[in-house]
């Protein structure tokens, strides 16, 4: 067991034993880990638009529970952050010591697919990168987007989903989704679209992220376009990685996801490759929404759920309990590999450097309820229940990014 000595937001030293001054305050962390704070890819934010469901403040109490010091809010807001003044607003907030809040900016005006969006003036107002936060289906506009964007030198993150192919599919095509009586979405709509993506993007050596791969072909296509050299990185989502249709049974609208949860082998290759690495990072993708929105048939509810505060906890007792993957594995695909997807440096613990850590106590039990989660929202499949693991300090002393 080690000392840790914090002072002014900086990580001061590491040592068996220091010596305390009188006025210090002293934390126990017995039986707890102090390590580097989490990144999140991408998220939604409810402001501006949609306040009911989160506001930002909220959003950021929420990652600050969660253990996250950096969270990419994408741009499905009403209205799509698509110019300087809207990602201001959003970035309005960041202040040292809190979790910063990062901007995806639209790669479209208003984020429709119709015509992209002023992207040299996004980058200069500070976005982290460029995306709609939803499939692209025009090809001459996804060619022109990769043009564009190899001119500013941001990361484009694009969903590789074929709308067309999906339709009103809740569930991933196969037996279970017929025995429940959804309608199925073949994994081609994934498939077909990314293997059309890699090939447009083929000829532009620019940093293009890959969102919510969810089937174990998205995964192949993926190690296989790296394995030629393409400057791409991937990433699923928790979700994708805790289910798949066959929790499906109790048609939790919790669970209904886009893309939607994948069957057995699917999550099988989803696992198996955030622990080798082909797949760079994992995606909380917290997604509030009102009660009244989530409390509707399954097939009518809206997709997503919240993770910001529960993803380190459940992953910890799903994967690294269990030996699936070690402690390393979960914080490179939740810490150090996203920051590096973003083209930042990574959290880390080094003495006289700001910090950016957490303190996490791995058998600490706590009840999913709104007297307990930061979050302004409850729709998570684990509501009502009891988890085990939870952050009880995060600091997140980063130089904060604002306009």
């Amino acid at each position: 067991m080690l000392d840790v000595w914090i002072e002014s937001g900086q990580l001061r030293a590491i040592a068996e034993a220091i010596a305390v001054p009188d006025d210090a305050v002293c934390i126990d962390g017995s039986g707890k880990i102090f390590a580097p704070a989490l990144v999140d890819l991408y998220s939604h934010s409810g402001e501006p638009g949609y306040e009911s469901r989160e506001t930002l403040d909220y959003l950021r109490q929420s990652a600050s529970s969660g253990g996250f010091s950096r969270v990419c809010v994408l741009p499905t807001t009403h209205p799509a952050v698509d110019n300087p003044g809207l990602v201001k607003q959003v970035m309005a907030g960041n202040l040292l010591g809190e979790p910063q809040l990062f901007v995806w900016g639209a790669a479209t005006r208003g984020a429709r697919g119709e015509a992209i969006a002023e992207l040299s003036d996004l980058a200069q107002a500070g976005v982290v990168g460029f995306s709609d936060g939803q499939p692209l289906t025009d090809g001459l506009l996804v060619n022109r987007l990769v043009e564009y964007a190899q001119q500013v030198g941001k990361p484009l993150a694009l969903c590789p989903h074929a709308p067309g192919l999906m339709g009103p599919g809740s569930a991933r095509e196969g037996a279970v989704a017929l025995q429940l009586g959804l309608t199925g979405d073949p994994a081609a709509s994934e498939t077909a679209a990314l293997a059309a993506l890699l090939e447009a993007i083929a000829p532009f050596p620019i940093p293009i992220h890959l969102m919510r791969i969810s089937t174990a072909r998205g995964v192949e296509l993926d190690q296989q376009a790296k394995a030629k050299g393409l400057p791409i990185t991937a990433s699923t989502t928790w979700m994708h990685l805790c289910f798949n249709t066959q929790d499906l049974h109790t048609y939790d609208p919790n669970l209904r996801l886009t893309p939607p949860l994948g069957n057995p082998a699917d999550q099988q290759a989803l696992i198996e490759a955030v622990e080798t690495g082909i797949l760079d990072g994992i995606a909380v993708e917290h997604s509030p929404y009102t009660y009244e929105e989530k409390t509707v048939p399954f097939r009518q509810a809206p997709p997503g759920a919240i993770g910001l505060e529960l993803v380190l906890p459940v992953l910890w007792q799903k994967f690294v309990v269990p030996e699936i993957w070690s402690p390393l594995t979960l914080w490179q695909a939740l810490s150090d590999r996203p920051a590096r997807c973003l083209q930042q440096t990574p959290p880390r613990l080094v003495v006289g450097e700001p910090l950016e850590a957490l303190l996490f106590d791995p058998v600490q039990s706590w009840q999913v309820c709104p007297a307990h989660l930061k979050s302004q929202s409850a729709n998570t499949p684990w509501y009502g229940q009891t988890v085990q693991g939870k952050v009880t300090e995060t600091w997140a002393f980063q130089p904060f990014h604002r306009p």
